[in-house]
């Protein structure tokens, strides 16, 4: 076989070629691993809309419903120790709670607010990705 057509050869094969995955073999493309083969990452919408959901319905209501039966012990308590020094150490108790239960919600809020956003951000680095190859592809055929 020629050299030319030994080289056209080589480039028809290589620029045809599609990688999904390294070689076991530990040689060759980034990602570390050390030769190991690395899962692909994967994304659960359906899992992580019912998570959030969870979250709104269930975790929310009840962690400001629990922390609202502690506001009204905590206030009845103080009113029943008015004029002792445990009545300012419950409006202490009182005040660190609220705001406990305060940031917990929060980070609860966080939480469900991050699980509806990843799917975009998946979505959007997929396409991040797709538009960066774009200038690789091959023009149409003539």
């Amino acid at each position: 076989m020629a050299f030319d057509d030994e080289w056209s050869q080589i480039k028809t094969e290589t620029t045809t070629m599609r990688l999904n995955q390294l070689d076991g073999g530990g040689g060759g493309g980034g990602g570390g691993g050390g030769g190991t083969l690395q899962p692909d990452l994967k994304t659960a919408p359906a899992e992580k809309k019912a998570a959030a959901k969870a979250i709104q319905e269930i975790l929310e209501p009840e962690t400001k419903t629990a922390g609202d039966h502690a506001d009204a012990s905590t206030t009845a308590a103080k009113t029943e120790f008015a004029g002792w020094q445990t009545a300012s150490a419950l409006k202490t108790v009182e005040e660190t709670w609220t705001g406990q239960v305060k940031m917990l919600l929060g980070r609860l809020g966080g939480e469900k607010g991050a699980l509806g956003g990843s799917g975009f951000s998946f979505q959007a680095q997929e396409l991040r990705t797709r538009d960066g190859f774009q200038p690789l592809a091959p023009g149409p055929k003539e």
